[in-house]
């Protein structure tokens, strides 16, 4: 069975035809004095049927799809191989200097992405737009759910055990003070990975793949990516991740492949780890 989706996305997806008739083809149908071809309208159709109409509303992926994932998959490899270590004030404060470096990296693949996404955006923003209330009353239940998701999955793991990548956002909250790391925690970062995990994973790549296998690679990737290169891949590692991954997967198809409700979601959680990160000692909390 697939997730509900909620009646007033639904009427939307119905009645708001803009973004549909150029994202592809409607469908012919013929008249009854056998003139031209006409459009099928789908506000048209019955109301009264069992399952909301769901028009595909992807098109397929594009050359600057192709460029945001080269550049975010490219990007950190050759910065890997860059002398960083032969500059004074890099081997000064590498925490500062790592940080500058994934901003800027991110900073080159969140245009790119905002870029190739842009049309999306402003869709699914309008869409969040009709219902303003609803979805800032929604975004605060679905992140305590996704804590006690997360808490559980870590629970069946074994127990909490804090990440190489927790601990490194630790060390930088140290160096660098908080208004330079929210801009990449919590506005930059969580748009290009629900860009690449949930809009291309899910969004694009179900016209292809059954949506089920699409699901599973946007939630085992997205955690993979946290710990890869950083330490074992063990179910443990990636519990965390796992649990977050398995809420933005859920509110991304609830919302109707929404990227703009998911980013929130991300973007809300990414914010409460920046409270958190510098008020207290996460790490504690594993002891």
């Amino acid at each position: 069975m697939g997730v509900g989706l909620p009646l007033w996305v639904a009427d939307l997806l119905v009645t708001d035809r803009s973004f549909y008739k150029d994202s592809h083809p409607a469908t012919p149908r013929s008249t009854r004095n056998g003139g031209p071809a006409l459009f099928v309208d789908v506000t048209m159709l019955p109301r009264s049927t069992s399952a909301p109409v769901r028009p595909r509303r992807f098109g397929r992926y594009t050359a600057l799809d192709g460029l945001a994932v080269l550049l975010y998959l490219i990007l950190p490899l050759a910065a890997a191989f860059l002398p960083l270590g032969r500059i004074a004030a890099v081997a000064a404060d590498p925490t500062a200097a790592v940080f500058l470096l994934n901003l800027g990296i991110y900073a080159v693949v969140f245009v790119a992405a905002l870029l190739a996404a842009r049309r999306y955006v402003a869709r699914d923003l309008r869409i969040l737009g009709t219902r303003p209330w609803f979805t800032l009353g929604i975004l605060p239940l679905m992140l305590v759910a996704m804590l006690i998701v997360t808490v559980l999955v870590v629970m069946l793991s074994g127990g909490v055990q804090v990440s190489v990548n927790q601990t490194g956002l630790e060390d930088m909250a140290r160096q660098v003070p908080w208004y330079l790391t929210a801009p990449l925690l919590i506005l930059i970062g969580p748009f290009v990975e629900e860009y690449i995990f949930r809009h291309l994973l899910i969004g694009k790549l179900s016209l292809y793949l059954n949506r089920w296998i699409c699901y599973a690679a946007s939630l085992l990737l997205f955690a993979a990516l946290h710990i890869a290169g950083r330490e074992a891949i063990t179910f443990q590692s990636l519990a965390p991740y796992l649990g977050f991954g398995l809420v933005l997967v859920f509110a991304y198809v609830w919302t109707a492949n929404n990227l703009m409700f998911s980013y929130f979601l991300h973007a809300l959680k990414n914010a409460l780890s920046v409270v958190l990160i510098y008020t207290m000692d996460i790490s504690s909390l594993a002891q």
